[in-house]
């Protein structure tokens, strides 16, 4: 019998974890935490969070300097964030609807 968990999520956004640990932090106020590490931060972590985040293997995509980013709103436009790319800017980039 297959049975259903309830969780509050309103999207989720893929982290590739293998651009994460090229990149070695690469964001926050230091410029030392993990991308997925600091949308967490933000949104929440578990069940219970506004966003889910998941790091995943690598997406194949492999940027130069930077991590890859999938938004389930957008499954079809991919984001390629540079270290050090101010958080602000990469919310906006999430949250800004669909045109």
């Amino acid at each position: 019998m297959i049975r259903r968990a309830k969780a509050d999520w309103q999207g989720v956004v893929l982290v590739c974890g293998k651009c994460s640990r090229k990149v070695d932090g690469g964001f926050g106020p230091k410029g030392r935490t993990p991308l997925a590490k600091l949308f967490r931060s933000i949104w929440g972590k578990g069940r219970k969070a506004e966003r889910g985040v998941i790091e995943t293997k690598c997406l194949k995509l492999c940027p130069k300097r930077a991590v890859a980013v999938v938004d389930s709103a957008r499954p079809g436009e991919w984001l390629v964030v540079p270290a050090g790319e101010p958080i602000d800017a990469v919310l906006q980039r999430l949250s800004r609807p669909e045109r």
